[in-house]
């Protein structure tokens, strides 16, 4: 197939030259007058326009600036009689891919004509990425329509276009990484980078250096210059996932850099300015890490400007329909399989599991059911036998009795002990019964060591 070539310009003889020898490669259209240009655009599709500077009365950066603004997709290049490098650099600003003068060279032209081609084509696909990247990581790619997670989105959109810091809480697997992709995707920092953290998988005798990066002989094995992740974030989005993992003497650095907006390489000696907006993320409750020693409290102060609290799965179970079908329609994309009959049984079964691994849990078992799937049906007896499990019905002598006002760390911890006890101290039990993951629950009773019996 044929790619198309506009001519405009407003000598006839150099449209039928040019029209001539460019008709064995291309489908060559003409027109005189940016009136005839746009009725051709209007009927056909146009891969490059050849772009004449001066068209009688017509001033043809005024015509390459409109080109630009209403078919953003074609390419333009230049040719003019008034070839100066001043007019040139003037066009290419205007958005000209590229420049020629009279008498044209047809060979070069050809040439121009290719790169131009190849230039869209590369557009094209960037745009296509970028289609599927705004899809997935926007605001409007969060599933859920849930009241709990209408107003969640809600404060998202209110503060994704201001720089201030977000903190964003949650358990395990809640999807306060697609939250901060959906702040720094749809807002105004979209165009830069952004560079994420996670601050629980970088060893401790690393992320310092990772973060802050270091000069070439900084320490033993420093061959050359690293940029670190906090300069590679510069007009960007740092984002660090389990911040509550850093250690003191690093959240101390780490607040000097968030208040300065400078950054010291190791091994350095000259600050750098640098401009990102931060957000980060725990699964830890930082006001307990403060008061227990292991988290800055001027730190949190300072992270603590916006706070999104994202509900665990188990507090929307309205939204457990969606998320299935959601991922039931992404496996059988990714893996070629076609899955279009999900058992009510199934999803019945699924609203009263707990979910202590949150929207991650649910999402690894599509992705199981959907890849074991034989005949595009998932059915009740496809389910692990967990999920089949509701938490048990406990009557009124197991149940805890708090009054008003009582305090929420109180309240977490009662619950915690009479579940251990009902469940003779088996952890995993209890964890399930609790709707959080062994681990979380490991963490809690560490966090209340000297107040459950074990």
């Amino acid at each position: 197939m044929k790619h198309s070539v506009l001519i405009i310009d407003d000598e006839k003889t150099i449209r039928d030259a040019l029209f001539f020898a460019l008709e064995d490669r291309y489908n060559v259209f003409s027109a005189g007058t940016p009136d005839e240009a746009e009725l051709v655009l209007s009927e056909n599709t146009v891969d490059v326009i050849l772009l004449d500077m001066k068209l009688g009365l017509h001033d043809g950066l005024s015509v390459l600036r409109h080109l630009k603004t209403v078919h953003t997709e074609i390419e333009v290049i230049v040719i003019t009689a008034y070839g100066s490098i001043k007019s040139s650099v003037q066009a290419i600003r205007e958005g000209a891919l590229n420049y020629l003068t009279k008498p044209v060279d047809i060979e070069e032209l050809v040439v121009f004509i290719e790169k131009a081609i190849q230039h869209k084509t590369m557009s094209g696909s960037l745009l296509h990425l970028q289609k599927i990247l705004d899809e997935t990581y926007s605001i409007s790619g969060i599933v859920g329509h849930s009241e709990i997670m209408a107003a969640t989105m809600n404060k998202v959109r209110k503060i994704k276009d201001i720089d201030s810091t977000v903190l964003i809480t949650g358990e395990s697997g809640t999807g306060k990484d697609l939250i901060a992709k959906a702040i720094h995707f749809d807002g105004h920092r979209k165009n830069g980078k952004l560079v994420i953290v996670n601050c629980a998988a970088i060893p401790a005798n690393l992320i310092e250096s990772e973060l802050f990066g270091y000069e070439k002989g900084a320490f033993t094995g420093a061959e050359k210059k690293h940029i670190g992740k906090i300069q590679l974030a510069d007009g960007g989005t740092l984002f660090l996932d389990e911040i509550g993992e850093l250690e003191l003497s690093l959240q101390s650095k780490l607040l000097r850099v968030v208040e300065e907006m400078k950054v010291t390489p190791l091994g350095g000696n000259n600050c750098i300015d640098v401009n990102f907006r931060l957000i980060a993320a725990t699964n830890k409750d930082l006001e307990e890490e403060v008061k227990a020693g292991r988290f800055r409290e001027d730190l949190f102060y300072r992270l603590n400007v916006i706070t999104l609290s994202l509900p665990p799965l188990r507090a929307r179970k309205g939204d457990v329909p969606l998320l299935i079908k959601y991922f039931a329609d992404k496996y059988n994309q990714k893996l070629g399989k076609s899955v279009d009959r999900i058992d009510r049984k199934v999803i019945n079964a699924l609203e009263k599991y707990p979910f202590p691994g949150n929207i991650r849990e649910l999402e690894n078992l599509l992705e199981r059911l959907v890849a074991l799937s034989e005949d595009g049906k998932i059915q009740i007896e496809d389910l692990p036998e967990k999920y089949l499990i509701s938490p048990p019905v406990v009557d009124a002598s197991e149940c805890i009795v708090f009054p008003i006002g009582a305090k929420m760390r109180d309240i977490e911890r009662a619950a915690i002990q009479k579940t251990l006890e009902y469940f003779n101290g088996n952890r995993k039990k209890t964890a399930d019964c609790l709707g959080i993951s062994e681990r979380n629950l490991h963490y809690k009773l560490r966090a209340y060591e000297n107040d459950i019996e074990r």
